[in-house]
């Protein structure tokens, strides 16, 4: 039974091998084939790693593409083709969390910057606290000042820590769209604060 096991083990790397060396000679077929006996296993590993399906739908794709373009350097004396792909795709998985780590800490420091700014002190004294709330008034009267969209924007983008990519995603809008509404939010409310300092 161990035999058999061990067997098929052996001849399915061989088939995705086999399959690999193909794609390296830009065979198309080759490549669909690969993806329908691999991806079952490899969306699991990219599932894993980040566990979000629409994330892990786009490292997969990611991770073919990637595959296309290297498989004629792939080697089966270094790794079993499960291993090879599998190394991509997390590869390619890690790469995506970098990123949206950078995007969401890039924008709620430039928030928190403005924040400080806005909050000087944090010393609780009456006098202190009457700044702060006058602060509060005037960041309200400064937020509602901004288009309704760019509002949400920044919003999401700083209460629900949301990244660039993730607004974009959820409110429907090009990626370029977002960016430029924040910055310029973030730069309409740093004047306003301003004219209440």
């Amino acid at each position: 039974m161990l035999h058999n096991s061990r067997m098929s083990a052996t001849s399915h790397d061989a088939e995705l091998a086999a399959l690999i060396d193909r794609v390296g000679r830009r065979d198309e077929t080759a490549l669909r084939l690969l993806y329908d006996r691999a991806s079952p296993k490899l969306f699991g590993l990219a599932m894993k790693v980040l566990r979000q399906r629409e994330w892990a739908e786009d490292v997969l794709q990611e991770a073919f593409l990637t595959i296309w373009r290297v498989a004629g350097d792939y080697r089966t004396t270094l790794s079993p083709p499960m291993a090879w792909m599998g190394l991509i795709v997390r590869s390619r998985a890690l790469d995506l969390l970098r990123r949206r780590t950078a995007d969401r800490a890039q924008l709620t420091q430039e928030f928190d910057e403005l924040m400080a700014d806005t909050f000087e002190s944090d010393a609780a004294n009456p006098m202190d606290t009457a700044d702060a709330s006058e602060q509060a008034w005037a960041l309200h009267q400064c937020l509602s000042q901004l288009e309704s969209r760019q509002r949400e924007v920044l919003s999401l983008a700083y209460l629900r820590e949301l990244s660039h990519g993730e607004l974009a995603e959820q409110l429907k809008l090009p990626l370029g769209t977002v960016k430029t509404w924040i910055r310029r939010g973030l730069d309409k409310l740093r004047g306003c604060m301003q004219r209440f300092a």
